[in-house]
């Protein structure tokens, strides 16, 4: 019965336009948790028992909260579903992530474990391989880059069709990516089945992004990026985040030029704002050189 609540739910939530991906696992996980339980209803007992397994404490902190708002807006309808406080396990301090920007080297070790994935000689390693490079030379969302069908896929570059602000755009590609694109989508039509999707799993459908995300953490993990299971490092986001800095490496010009190069990003991020697109600039050994160099530039000019 909880089950089909929560699945109801989730319905009702990606109804309302909202993706709810991975509130969606989060909840259907905790079901299934409560199943075993004998549990019909939410139960403050059975959330902390099962939010405590997460392997970090912002992770068992979101598990927590997502499960209460579901509990808040079950329990209008009955009153036997039960809300955990919010608070079990700590008051939330937001503190931005440091994000990882990848160097080549780096980049180059993720691209050669994903095609050593086994088995070999199967779509899987080329399919994981293509779509991982694809994600750090066009910084497209992973989202986006699992939503792609074969017709999306043009002379001109990738079509974005629903991105998360239900606009299309048209993403120009490098042509050494548009290059790969095009050596892997020769393989995946031979070899891929019927499925219009353009990156699909062994069994022929579309990938889901759960099994992106894991198999991202077992390569990172075994190149040495990333530790044990809750701790932090590298996450697929990264490869977004170094999209924008490296493009940014590139533009060492004026004030104006740099002004017309972050509107250009932001447009091809596909941010709504402009000021969306400066969350995902850090600093860098090269950025700060850049920086180093001009205001020395402009130091000299006031002492002469």
């Amino acid at each position: 019965m909880l089950n089909k609540t929560i699945d109801r739910y989730i319905k009702m939530q990606q109804t309302m336009g909202f993706k709810y991906r991975i509130q969606a696992c989060l909840l259907r996980h905790f079901g299934e948790f409560a199943k075993k339980n004998g549990d019909v209803y939410v139960r403050c007992k059975t959330v902390i028992d099962w939010a405590r397994l997460a392997p970090s404490p912002a992770q068992r902190r979101n598990r927590l909260l997502t499960v209460r708002r579901f509990a808040i807006a079950m329990k209008a309808e009955d009153d036997r579903h039960e809300i955990p406080a919010p608070d079990i396990f700590g008051r939330e301090t937001f503190k931005r992530k440091i994000r990882h920007i990848l160097s080549s080297e780096e980049l180059k070790l993720l691209l050669t474990a994903a095609s050593q994935l086994k088995p070999q000689k199967t779509l899987r390693p080329l399919t994981y391989s293509t779509l991982f490079a694809l994600l750090a030379a066009a910084g497209i969302r992973i989202s986006e880059a699992l939503a792609l069908n074969i017709q999306d896929i043009s002379d001109d570059g990738l079509i974005i069709r629903n991105t998360k602000f239900r606009k299309n755009r048209l993403v120009p590609l490098h042509p050494s990516t548009q290059q790969g694109i095009q050596r892997y989508l020769k393989y995946r039509i031979r070899h891929g089945g019927i499925d219009p999707a353009l990156f699909i799993s062994s069994k022929g459908t579309r990938l889901s992004y759960s099994t992106v995300i894991s198999v991202f953490l077992q390569l990172v993990r075994s190149i040495g990026l990333r530790d044990k299971p809750g701790d932090s490092g590298v996450c697929i986001h990264d490869l977004r985040h170094r999209f924008a800095v490296r493009s940014l490496e590139q533009c060492s010009g004026n004030r104006d030029v740099v002004s017309r190069h972050m509107l250009a990003l932001s447009t091809y991020l596909g941010h709504a704002h402009l000021s969306d697109t400066y969350w995902y600039l850090q600093a860098t050994p090269i950025l700060m050189k850049q920086i180093a160099k001009k205001q020395e530039v402009f130091y000299r000019r006031n002492q002469s």
